[in-house]
């Protein structure tokens, strides 16, 4: 018999596929506060929550025989995954139940722009007749930009599509083979934002793109263009897409999200006649709460059951005795990946895995899981787990190739990701230290010696004396400390490379100023 504690709403659809299995308890408490959940937590072998109840450590660690959390929904912010991956619980998150809903609330918003239909009813209903005031535009043969080209993006590209619109994609891992046989054409983003007469937004809200448009991209935009946020708040700037309102560069905006949630009453986005605001409906359908709610049901009666483990965000292996000899090298997988992943520039076209010595006895199949989870981490989040990775990574035209050499080389064990993009192919190369923790030895050419957590400033730079000093003064100015540096170069006289761990965040500010230091070449943040 499992025992399962269902602690937040959840549709009836979905609590009948839990009931349908008679070797299943299922308990519904939704009104549990901390303390109540952390008392009855200890009895249950699965817990199936959504956004409310927050699965802290302190609960994780009272859960003796819980095996699986479900997210009915895509984040797992409420989730503590590290002490769940400690603990040796499986979390598992519903990223597609809400796609069609999401999809089709963002080209209703498209629509409601081009023909002014809440505007509309709310001149009619003050009983006015004005039909001028409300002149419309066609869809038919304008240009649509897309700016994340998942599963939201596309389904949002299907329906243009079928309205007669081009369709623009700006996707760091949509391949044009994919994007073509779509009929849909792969354009970096100053290209769909200068090429579009309607811009949509569908990405995960990272470090990278909080305010991915601001200023600098409304003033490359069309004058007159109308842009759509269905995906998260903070990625549009709100003060930059005022002004471009205002100063007639966007003609319209539609937003189901914001910087700060719920709205305030008195936010000057509400003032403005030509903005369209919707308080977060994207997921609001009743079809997406099903769908959400049987999905999470299904995954968590099948991981149960024996049946396979699906959409799991901290999942590498289940076998004991196999996780304790793969557990550092998924680690350290994982790090390589999101390492080489914010290394390279371009468009992602192939991906290259080798592994060497005596960790090829083993079958290193959730090794390469977590390797393309990282490679796609810093872009998809919590879109992308362990299961999906390497699916996602094909659906998108990313190939995948995966080698083992018996043979030890310089290393007794070595993992080497290669990632070939359309503008470069970069190579870092990693093994465990003697305490099992994830070293990187290689980067491209460079033998190095580099702890790869935390806030990392990457330098390419001439091999010139008196570069670290200048370096380190520049951040003991801005007051950032330096944990480690490791060093690599080609020969004397030539290039070569500085890693910096650091103590505090890097701004883009800072970036710029470590640029200007002469002899650097290219200089980079990259956060694990």
């Amino acid at each position: 018999m499992f025992k399962i504690l269902v602690s937040d709403q959840l549709s009836e659809e979905g609590l009948k596929v839990l009931r349908a299995v008679k070797d299943f308890q299922v308990d519904v408490k939704t009104d549990l506060k901390p303390e109540g959940l952390k008392e009855i937590i200890g009895d249950y072998d699965a817990l199936v929550v959504r956004s409310a109840t927050k699965v802290t450590g302190d609960i994780i660690s009272s859960a003796k025989k819980l095996k699986y959390i479900g997210r009915a929904g895509v984040g797992l912010d409420n989730v503590d995954l590290e002490a769940a991956t400690q603990k040796g619980v499986i979390a598992m998150n519903t990223p597609a139940g809400n796609t069609i809903s999401t999809a089709e609330h963002t080209f209703s918003m498209i629509l409601s722009l081009s023909r002014n239909i809440p505007q509309a009813n709310a001149s009619m209903k003050k009983g006015e007749w004005k039909r001028s005031k409300f002149m419309g535009v066609e869809l038919y043969g304008k240009t649509l930009g897309i700016v994340g080209f998942g599963r939201i993006g596309s389904e949002v590209a299907r329906r243009a599509i079928a309205f007669g619109m081009k369709i623009l994609a700006f996707d760091p891992f949509l391949s044009k083979e994919v994007a073509e046989s779509m009929g849909v054409e792969v354009a970096e983003l100053a290209e769909v934002l200068r090429g579009s007469d309607y811009i949509t937004v569908h990405t995960p809200l990272t470090d990278e793109t909080r305010h991915l448009i601001s200023h600098k991209e409304f003033s490359i935009m069309k004058k007159g263009v109308r842009l759509v946020n269905c995906a998260r708040g903070g990625i549009i700037d709100e003060a930059a897409l005022m002004e471009a309102v205002k100063s007639g560069v966007v003609s319209g905006a539609a937003l189901d999200v914001f910087e700060a949630e719920p709205l305030a009453a008195d936010s000057p986005l509400l003032k403005l006649d030509n903005v369209i605001i919707t308080p977060h409906l994207g997921a609001s359908t009743q079809e997406a709460q099903v769908n959400v709610a049987i999905e999470v049901a299904e995954i968590i009666r099948d991981a149960l059951l024996g049946a396979g483990v699906r959409n799991a965000a901290n999942y590498p292996c289940l076998e004991a005795e196999i996780c304790k000899i793969l557990n550092p090298y998924i680690n350290l997988g994982e790090k390589l990946g999101m390492f080489t992943a914010q290394f390279v520039e371009g468009r992602f076209q192939e991906i290259t895995i080798t592994y060497s010595g005596e960790i090829t006895a083993h079958n290193l199949t959730p090794v390469t899981m977590a390797i393309v989870k990282g490679v796609l981490s810093p872009i998809l989040k919590e879109t992308v787990n362990f299961v999906n990775a390497v699916s996602l990574a094909k659906e998108r035209g990313i190939r995948l190739r995966e080698s083992k050499s018996l043979q030890e080389g310089e290393f007794v064990n070595l993992i080497e990701l290669e990632i070939k993009t359309d503008k470069e192919t970069k190579s870092v190369a990693g093994t465990l230290a003697a305490n099992k923790q994830p070293r990187i030895v290689k980067i491209d050419e460079y033998y190095v010696e580099l702890s790869p957590v935390g806030e990392m400033v990457f330098i390419q730079n001439w091999d010139k004396p008196g570069l670290v000093g200048s370096l380190g003064t520049l951040l003991g100015k801005l007051n950032i400390n330096i944990a480690a540096m490791t060093f690599g170069r080609d020969r004397p006289d030539g290039k070569a490379i500085n890693v910096l761990n650091v103590d505090s965040p890097i701004s883009q500010d800072i970036l710029e100023k470590v640029r200007k230091l002469e002899n650097i070449l290219i200089a980079k943040v990259i956060r694990l």
